[in-house]
């Protein structure tokens, strides 16, 4: 019976070292990855006295309704020179007269048309590579038909990124607040993507961007020779080409309120799942260095939580000890994310945060998990 006593209280001590542990790991992403973010100084305003010319590139296919509702609002940034690319790739509905009224319109839209092959697939890149080949200024500013510009300010804002001398850009797009708990997980885990790939670009370590709000010069595009490694992968135009091309003296960020890019977010589970199916897809293409220290912090957090929870329901005796790590993770977070939540206008959602971040965690390793074994073709 002594034995089997000593044997539990091991089993208990090996448990609750292992949640420690991992604690400590999470400590570690909170402080001194995401802390980055979160004591961040966002300039106030553009500086710049002379402004970059630029060419915004956006790739649609279907997207009327997007297109005149969003197109007219990129087409009247408050901005000297820029010129608007609109890539049609093989549209089927009315893209193309809806594009031949805008053009008459605005002297700065130039529309690239692809036409369907039928022996001939391609995919975004495709369209992104036709449509920087078409630009006609060294800076480019991407987005999405489906994605509306927070203000006219939009392209000073990262036309200004561009003024010491960088080669990416990274903004920031969020998903609109709509009720339902998809829209508030929507948000949260857009929230935590964001707050990962900006905070690593401050410290140095840029791994991706979101083409709904990126930027980066035609000439570094070429140097690195395109999509031309990952041109396999239906997506990762955007996180794949500056997880390639991204260095520690390169990259910025651009995150000020007027320069967001909103969208709407998906509205059934199915094709939220479908959306992250194929990001977590081009995720197994990051470099060795960036996927071993994105999963450690995936994987960390989802154990934590498991491993807690096996704890205590196998020594509910000591739950004041796993509760006790459980405080301690939840008040730096709370510290950590909510500066960042204000800063990227998603304040509301910290109520929710013990429960988002649980639903969160599992979420993304599992799809991670089943995406090694999905095959996509598509990007629309």
């Amino acid at each position: 019976m002594e034995i089997l006593n000593q044997m539990g209280e091991f089993v208990f001590f090996l448990l609750s070292g292992i949640c420690g542990a991992l604690l400590v790991i999470q400590l570690y992403y909170l402080l001194f990855v995401y802390g980055k973010l979160a004591f961040f100084k966002i300039p106030p305003k553009p500086t710049n006295a002379f402004t970059l010319p630029l060419s915004v590139i956006i790739c649609a296919r279907n997207e009327e309704e997007n297109l005149r509702r969003n197109l007219p609002i990129v087409l009247n940034q408050d901005y000297p020179e820029f010129e608007v690319i609109l890539v049609n790739d093989y549209s089927e509905d009315d893209t193309k007269w809806l594009l031949k009224d805008l053009c008459a319109q605005h002297h700065n839209l130039k529309v690239v048309e692809i036409a369907e092959h039928v022996r001939l697939k391609h995919g975004k890149k495709f369209a992104v590579t036709l449509g920087i080949k078409a630009a006609r200024y060294e800076h480019l500013v991407f987005t999405d038909a489906d994605c509306v510009p927070a203000s006219g300010q939009w392209l000073r804002h990262m036309a200004d990124a561009f003024t010491g001398g960088e080669e990416i850009v990274l903004g920031y797009s969020p998903y609109y607040k709509r009720p339902g708990f998809l829209n508030a997980l929507i948000r949260f885990e857009t929230f935590h993507t964001a707050m990962s790939y900006l905070s690593y670009a401050l410290a140095g370590n840029a791994y991706m961007g979101v083409g709904r709000n990126l930027a980066y010069t035609k000439s570094l595009f070429f140097r690195g020779k395109g999509f031309a490694a990952h041109m396999h992968i239906p997506s990762g135009d955007d996180d794949l080409m500056v997880n390639q091309n991204a260095t520690r003296h390169n990259t910025t960020v651009c995150i000020h309120p007027d320069a967001f890019v909103w969208s709407e977010p998906k509205t059934s589970f199915s094709a939220y799942f479908r959306q992250k199916t194929r990001h977590a897809g081009a995720s197994q293409a990051y470099r060795p260095t960036h996927r071993r220290m994105l999963a450690t912090q995936l994987v960390s957090a989802f154990l934590f939580y498991v491993t807690a929870a096996v704890t205590v329901v196998i020594y509910p005796m000591y739950w004041y000890v796993i509760l006790g790590f459980y405080i301690t993770r939840l008040s730096v977070q709370i510290a950590i994310y909510y500066p960042i939540m204000n800063k990227l206008q998603v304040k509301g959602l910290i109520w929710g945060l013990p429960v988002l971040d649980v639903l969160y965690y599992s979420y993304i390793c599992v799809n991670g998990f089943f995406a090694l074994f999905k095959k996509e073709v598509k990007w629309k």
